[in-house]
């Protein structure tokens, strides 16, 4: 054993990085995305602190913002799990927006197209049609990616744009509903999430994201199969030595990231608009990226980088409905949060694929 990977050694305790520390990074990079944000503000004579008060005020300041803030926080949450999941296998999965259409879709027309059930039967059906259907997007690259070699960004991002147009060719065609705007007939009520909190669209939604995020960590941390992904993904060679089935482990990853974006998706659809409606997803798949990458590919930490990406967004919105400040300020923040943590960690792994 050699004198620098000897237990105990001290000058290996000194050197420990600025990296190593727990979320010191992530928050170091919030800390510097709002410095950020509070230089553009004085620059351009805007006040600082009280921009920043209805900033927060807009995002967690009564019931109705708490509820809209976790509302917008909870598609995140799922998206944020699937990207999470892809990375801890050493895989870059850029299609949820593709999985979570496809699995948006799914779930809708299992609301509409089915006959009234019990509830909970209905919800089920609704719900494990839209996984289903964003699992089955993520086949094409996952066997791909084992059989051929291709590379799971090229045909992930394809197969995006593919879910993208898909659906939005089914819902201006053979399933748009009567009316100016494309969309789909209203899901039956008994397929419908319960609102908890009104007059805000929060909906039990969010439980069955909370429940995702501890269901990835018992599954990644607590299970065989997951420690077998988790190896692959630090040293795909060294594990096939040892016996981990890297193929095996790499379809898993990528067809339960395409699962978890689908139901992204359904949540969507059974919670909040209680149809398919075109355009519904503001880039959800995409922010997924930059909420798994300040989680810190921890299933609690994407749940506080969600309510975190949901707040600014809420909470902009709230800045530019009282004040005179452009909501692009927030929009600038939450860049600099996925440069500032974003760009060494996807620098990182793309040195690693080469």
């Amino acid at each position: 054993m050699s004198q620098e990977t000897r237990p105990g050694d001290r000058p290996a305790v000194r050197g420990r990085g600025f990296s190593q520390i727990p979320m010191l990074p992530e928050l170091a990079a919030v800390a510097s995305a709002f410095l950020v944000g509070a230089l553009i503000l004085w620059v351009t004579g805007h006040p600082v602190l009280d921009t920043f008060y209805h900033l927060f005020q807009g995002a967690f300041g009564s019931w109705t913002a708490l509820g809209t803030t976790l509302t917008r926080a909870t598609p995140l949450i799922f998206t944020g799990l699937a990207f999470a999941v892809a990375f801890k296998c050493g895989l870059f999965n850029i299609g949820a927006e593709g999985q979570l259409h496809v699995g948006a879709f799914a779930a809708a027309w299992v609301g509409f197209a089915l006959p009234p059930l019990p509830p909970l039967i209905h919800i089920t059906l609704a719900l494990a049609a839209g996984a289903a259907a964003g699992l089955l997007w993520a086949v094409i690259p996952a066997v791909l990616k084992v059989k051929r070699g291709v590379h799971e960004v090229v045909t992930t991002m394809m197969l995006a744009h593919v879910g993208i147009l898909f659906t939005r060719y089914l819902v201006f065609g053979p399933f748009m509903a009567p009316g100016w705007i494309p969309h789909t007939e209203r899901i039956v009520p008994t397929a419908e999430l319960l609102r908890i909190m009104p007059p805000t669209q929060l909906s039990t939604a969010i439980f069955i994201a909370l429940l995702c995020a501890l269901a990835v960590y018992l599954f990644l941390w607590k299970t065989a199969i997951g420690y077998e992904i988790r190896a692959a993904g630090l040293n795909p060679s060294a594990a096939q030595a040892n016996g981990v089935p890297v193929s095996r482990s790499i379809i898993l990853a990528l067809l339960l990231s395409g699962a978890l974006a689908g139901l992204a998706g359904a949540g969507e659809v059974l919670g909040v608009f209680r149809r398919f409606v075109d355009g519904f997803s503001p880039g959800y798949g995409w922010d997924g990226i930059a909420v798994g990458l300040l989680g810190r590919l921890h299933p609690i930490g994407v749940v506080l980088a969600a309510v975190l990406f949901g707040a600014l967004h809420v909470g902009g919105a709230a800045v530019d409905r009282v004040t005179d400040v452009p909501r692009d300020i927030t929009v600038i923040m939450q860049a600099m949060v996925i440069l500032f943590i974003a760009a060494p960690r996807l620098m990182s792994f793309i040195r690693g694929q080469r």
